[in-house]
C-alpha cells in the first residue's frame, strides 16, 4: 500500500490497475506478428476495425495522465507529440516512467494509440493515428515534490493548455470527495471542451466504492467486461455513475522497454473508450464534448433490463456505430454538470474522512512467442458520473451513493452468481 498526504489530510491515491514490474526487461524484444496482434480481440469484436474505414483518429490529441509513457518503444513510434512531468522526479517530457507501478502509463498509451511494429505485428491502439501527450505523475511517492492532489490539478490544466481534446485518467483517489483545486482544474477542462475519461475500478484490488475523479460530475466513467461480454467480477467495479462498458480482461499492451504484458482492469478499458472518443472527434470535428459523448453512449449496446445499470451503464461500446450512426444532438454538457454541482454542494461540503481502502493492483507478465497463459491480475480504478442522455444526472444521487452502492452490490453479487451458475 502507498499513502500520501495531500492538503493536510492523509489520503490514498492509487493507480487503477497498477502493474507489477515484469522481470527481465533487458534484452526483451517485441513478439512477432500474430502472437500479439491476434490477442487484440476487441478490435473486431467491438467494431474498431470497421470504424477505421471512417477514421483512425488523425488530428485528435489525447493526454495520458499516468506514470509516464516510454515513447521509445517501437509500438509507439510517432505517437507521443509532447508531454511534461508534474511530480518533480520524472523527465521534463513525461517519457520517463515514474512511481512504483511505472509500467502503467506505457500500457495505457499502447491500447489507446499504439502504431504496431509492422503490418499485423505488435500492439495497435484503437485510435492508431491519434496523438498523445505524456503527463507523468508519481502517486503515493514521498519523494515527489508536490502532493498528489496538486499533481493532478496541474496535470489537467497543462493538458488543456497544450492541446488535449481528451484526457485519460486511469487512476483513483479512493475517496468520494476531492479537493477544491480539482473543481477549478476539471471545470477549466470542460470549459475548453475537453472530455475527461476515468476508469470504474476493480473489486479484485479492493476498490468497492466510487472514488474521485470518478465521482466528479461531467467525467465519463468506464466499467469493464470479460471476453464473453459479461461484467468482469474482479477487473471492474460497479456504481450508479457508470457510463459505458468496455473490455477489461485478457488485454495485451506494451511495457517500457518494448516487451509485452497481459493485464486486466478498467485501467485498460478506459483508454479503449478514450480512443473511441478520438475516433468520434476526428469524424465529427464540429461536435462539442457533450455531443461526442452522447454519440458513444447513445450507440452503446444495452445489456439487461435496467438502463442505465450500475454494472454496464448504458451498455457495451460499439465503435462502428459511434462513428457512422445517425444520432440526435443534445444540449447538455460536462461544464454545466460540474458547475451546477459546485453551486449546489461545495459551500455545504463536510470535511472529508481519510480513505482506508488499499490501492488497486494488477499484474502484467511478459508475453513471449508463443504466448503464455493469461496471468490473473487484480483490479484497477474507480468511477465518475455518466455523461449520457442527460449529462447532468441528478447530482443529489451522489450524496446517497454509499447507501445505493450497498444495495447495488447485493444485486450485482446475485447477478454474478446466476451467471456463473449457468
Amino acid at each position: 500500500m502507498s499513502r500520501t498526504r495531500g492538503r493536510g489530510r492523509v489520503i490514498r491515491l492509487a493507480l487503477a490497475g497498477a502493474l507489477g514490474l515484469a522481470a527481465a526487461f533487458a534484452g526483451a524484444s517485441p513478439a512477432v506478428a500474430d502472437p500479439v496482434r491476434d490477442r487484440e480481440y476487441w478490435l473486431n469484436d467491438y467494431g474498431f476495425t470497421e470504424a477505421w474505414n471512417t477514421t483512425k483518429g488523425a488530428g485528435v490529441t489525447v493526454a495520458v495522465i499516468d506514470t509516464g509513457v516510454d515513447a521509445s518503444v517501437p509500438d509507439l513510434a510517432g505517437a507521443v507529440v509532447g508531454g511534461t512531468d508534474v511530480s518533480g522526479i520524472g523527465s521534463p517530457n513525461g517519457q520517463t516512467p515514474v512511481g512504483e507501478n511505472s509500467d502503467h502509463g506505457t500500457l495505457v498509451a499502447s491500447l489507446l494509440a499504439g502504431r504496431g511494429t509492422g503490418p499485423g505485428n505488435g500492439v495497435i491502439g484503437v485510435a492508431p493515428e491519434a496523438s498523445l501527450l505524456a503527463v507523468s505523475v508519481a502517486l503515493g511517492q514521498s519523494d515527489a515534490t508536490k502532493s498528489t492532489d496538486d499533481q493532478i490539478a496541474e496535470a489537467v490544466r497543462w493538458s488543456v493548455d497544450n492541446g488535449a481534446d481528451i484526457i485519460n485518467m486511469s487512476l483513483t483517489r479512493n475517496s468520494l470527495q476531492w479537493p477544491e483545486s480539482w473543481d477549478d482544474a476539471f471545470l477549466y477542462a470542460f470549459e475548453h471542451d475537453v472530455i475527461i475519461v476515468a476508469a470504474a475500478g476493480n473489486r479484485g484490488s479492493g476498490t468497492t466504492e466510487v472514488g474521485a475523479p470518478a465521482t466528479i460530475p461531467g467525467v465519463v466513467t468506464i466499467a469493464g467486461v470479460d471476453r464473453s461480454r459479461g461484467a468482469s467480477f474482479d477487473a471492474s467495479s460497479q456504481g450508479i455513475t457508470i457510463s459505458v462498458a468496455a473490455p477489461s480482461e485478457e488485454l495485451v499492451g506494451v511495457l517500457p522497454g518494448g516487451s509485452y504484458g497481459i493485464w486486466e482492469g478498467t485501467s485498460g478499458a478506459a483508454p479503449l473508450v478514450s480512443g473511441l472518443f478520438a475516433l468520434v472527434r476526428a469524424a465529427y470535428p464540429d461536435l462539442d464534448a457533450g455531443n461526442v459523448i452522447n454519440r458513444v453512449v447513445a450507440t452503446a449496446t444495452p445489456v439487461g433490463d435496467q438502463i442505465p445499470s450500475p454494472i454496464y451503464g448504458y451498455g457495451l461500446i460499439n465503435a462502428q456505430a459511434a462513428v457512422t450512426a445517425e444520432v440526435p444532438s443534445v444540449t447538455t454538457n460536462p461544464t454545466d454538470a460540474l458547475a451546477e454541482w459546485i453551486r449546489v454542494y461545495r459551500r455545504a461540503e463536510a470535511p472529508e474522512t481519510p480513505s482506508t481502502e488499499p490501492p488497486s493492483t494488477a499484474v502484467a507478465t511478459p508475453l513471449p512467442s508463443p504466448p503464455p497463459e493469461r496471468v490473473n491480475a487484480g483490479s484497477l480504478l474507480v468511477v465518475p458520473p455518466a455523461l449520457v442522455r442527460d449529462v447532468s444526472i441528478p447530482l443529489a444521487v451522489l450524496m446517497g451513493f454509499l447507501t445505493l452502492g450497498t444495495l447495488a452490490g447485493i444485486g450485482a453479487t446475485r447477478h454474478f452468481r446466476r451467471v456463473r451458475g449457468k
